[in-house]
């Protein structure tokens, strides 16, 4: 049975590096062919999205810089996404988002890759 993220390209937006580690290794565990963390916008400003990835997990706040602007450009370009942050009150993101899951840290590991598993359009099997 392949894994959920199998062969998948994934950013991780996060600023926190502990936290960040973590995604990497739980996308990694869960069969993400790369993984690459960004710290702050500016590692990945200017780049093609859509063709260096498949999927990104993405801190609303980095560094106290909102990332929606970000996400609207990977919305634009078609590249599924999750947010995962501290921040569970944001009528922003539910507004300008509606169709975006929102992970609350602290998450589980198994919600924020099924969350990002579906955004991609695959799903778990079912037990």
């Amino acid at each position: 049975m392949p894994a959920l993220l199998d062969g998948l390209r994934i950013l991780v937006l996060e600023d926190e590096f502990l936290i960040a580690m973590d995604v990497e290794q739980l996308c990694r565990d869960h069969g993400a062919g790369d993984v690459l963390i960004a710290r702050e916008l500016g590692e990945v400003d200017g780049q093609a999205l859509s063709s260096r990835f498949d999927a990104a997990v993405v801190d609303l706040m980095l560094g106290g810089v909102s990332t929606l602007d970000f996400a609207a450009r990977l919305r634009s370009e078609a590249v599924p996404f999750v947010f995962a942050s501290g921040y569970s009150d944001s009528d922003e993101v539910k507004a300008s988002f509606p169709d975006v899951r929102l992970v609350t840290k602290p998450y589980s590991g198994d919600d924020l890759i099924q969350a990002l598993a579906a955004a991609c359009g695959r799903t778990a099997p079912a037990q």
